[in-house]
């Protein structure tokens, strides 16, 4: 190929007017060493004139194409072109270069043997020393292979997407510090459905306070069950929880050469609430088969403990004019007071008697509970009685509620008696407004539990007394005579609680009961 077509003097003019501007810069380089950069770079490079007419390709432009100088030069840099690229970009191509700007962007090219391959092109104008182009420098690199390697992640994450968005239970993926940063269609709907921003993070909490060891081991976890407190009746859902950690390279550059990886957790939610609830349903039968032999036995030791109540009373008496007889050596009234020792006698044979027959209450196992879900299972319980009087129930429990140890059946005895006495309390004062308000909450190392009623409510100077055996008052209204509140009491002092009035409430009685867990094992940190 001739001098004439390659136009060397052009490439001279450009050069020495760059080695102008280095030598203004107070260095002096030579010609040559231009040339040979451009001849030993890495990315395919060629000069062609204002018509695409290639002057120039240096060697990286050979690897590329397939081409060498003497089979490319003096033809059009279009004879690259795999005819696939279209129309409109090559004209905004022809467009930003006539104006003197750079273009970068990508082309289909063929190779000298057929294939087609992607090539990311920047062409830049040359121009001369009027300030008109003169030719075009391009530059361009083959990036078929990074391409095809980020479509594939592309297409990868766009199947890992379709097949989390078309899962049946809700996923999340949540980083070390718990940011959300993959969900799925059905995450999105239990947004919605609890009204809450980020439901995953109330998983997260309740997981941690049930498994702390398993969440800082970070071991998968499968199916743990987790349940969700609404507020007012039928809004409890229940969730199995299943994790999986996972760790990925981080891509951060100052990580290059110090390997780091990020770890993550992707949480799956399945929505099981239907399914419990008609477990619930079997559940809550049993219970009330079981709560039904118990409170008969209860009512039955009740019945035999009021009527040694009543046998006490005058045998106390009995007792008490024996003694007197004594102190006073009453000869002349000594066959009565005969007579009273023998009733005294058989009084107390009575009454040991009586003793024998008291049924005892059986024991249960102490066990971890739940009292959200226990005071849940006591509103389903005898939800009836509430419908019957006409009562509202507000529900308001605390969302993460760490267990106690204590017996279940006790403790569904404890509330239903403080149910029973709240709803006869309305009762037996007519009270227009019918509603109890009972909440849970966590403070310092106390579960505690208001049961809070619109009855008459208690005085004051009756607060100690209605613990008393069979205590009543007709003045009151409310207070039920028998051995609830005693049982009551002696059912918070078996699990070291405490039961007491709330003295500041004023709509009408409140009961304030508290019992102690464990805070090594309840952590409220997410």
């Amino acid at each position: 190929m001739t001098e004439e077509i390659i136009d060397l003097s052009r490439l001279d003019s450009f050069v020495n007017n760059n080695l102008q501007i280095q030598c203004e810069m107070g260095k002096t380089l030579p010609i040559s060493l231009f040339l040979k950069a451009v001849e030993h770079a890495p990315v395919a490079i060629s000069i062609t004139d204002r018509k695409a007419n290639i002057l120039y390709i240096n060697k990286a432009f050979t690897d590329v194409t397939g081409y060498v100088a003497c089979e490319i030069i003096g033809e059009n840099e279009s004879k690259l072109s795999a005819k696939s690229t279209p129309r409109e970009v090559y004209q905004t191509l022809w467009k930003t270069i006539s104006q003197k700007e750079v273009w970068q962007g990508q082309l289909v090219n063929c190779h000298k043997n057929g294939q087609r391959y992607l090539a990311d092109l920047t062409i830049s104008p040359m121009l001369d020393e009027s300030g008109a182009i003169s030719h075009y420098i391009g530059m361009h690199r083959d990036i078929t292979q990074s391409h095809q390697a980020g479509q594939l992640v592309d297409n990868q994450k766009q199947l890992i997407e379709s097949v989390v968005n078309g899962s049946p239970v809700a996923m999340v993926v949540l980083d070390a510090d718990h940011k959300i940063i993959l969900d799925n269609q059905k995450y999105k709907m239990l947004v919605s459905d609890m009204g809450m921003p980020e439901p995953a993070l109330y998983f997260i909490a309740a997981l941690q306070e049930e498994m702390p060891d398993l969440w800082v081991s970070k071991r998968n976890f499968n199916q743990r069950e987790v349940r969700f407190e609404g507020t007012g009746q039928g809004r409890t859902r229940w969730f199995y929880c299943s994790g999986n950690w996972f760790s990925e390279d981080d891509t951060d550059a100052d990580n290059y050469f110090t390997k780091h990886t990020n770890s993550y957790l992707l949480l799956s939610l399945n929505d099981v609430t239907l399914q419990r609830r008609q477990q619930e349903k079997m559940h809550l039968q049993t219970l009330r088969n079981i709560l039904a032999e118990e409170e008969q036995i209860r009512s039955i030791r009740e019945t035999l403990l009021g009527a040694m109540h009543q046998i006490r009373q005058p045998m106390n008496q009995i007792g008490a004019a024996i003694q007197i007889m004594a102190q006073r050596n009453d000869s002349q009234n000594h066959a009565l007071k005969e007579l009273l020792n023998q009733v005294q006698r058989m009084g107390e044979e009575t009454l040991a008697t009586l003793q024998l027959c008291v049924p005892e209450i059986p024991e249960t196992a102490v066990i971890p509970v739940n009292l959200n879900q226990l005071l849940h299972e006591v509103l389903m319980l005898y939800s009836h009685t509430f419908l019957a009087n006409g009562v509202i129930i507000d529900w308001l429990p605390t969302a993460i509620l760490p267990s106690i140890l204590g017996s279940e059946n006790k403790l569904r005895m404890l509330f239903k008696q403080l149910l029973d006495n709240a709803v006869d309390a309305m009762n037996r004062a007519g009270s227009k407004e019918r509603y109890i308000k009972i909440s849970t909450s966590v403070s310092e190392k106390w579960v505690n539990v208001s049961i809070a009623d619109s009855g008459p409510g208690i005085p004051a100077n009756q607060h100690s007394k209605v613990f008393e055996p069979f205590f009543t008052t007709q003045n009151m209204g409310g207070i039920q005579a028998g051995m609830g509140l005693v049982m009551a009491r002696e059912i918070v002092s078996q699990h070291n609680g405490i039961i007491i009035i709330d003295p500041v409430y004023t709509d009408g009685c409140c009961w304030s009961i508290s019992f102690p867990f464990d805070k090594k094992s309840f952590r409220t940190d997410s």
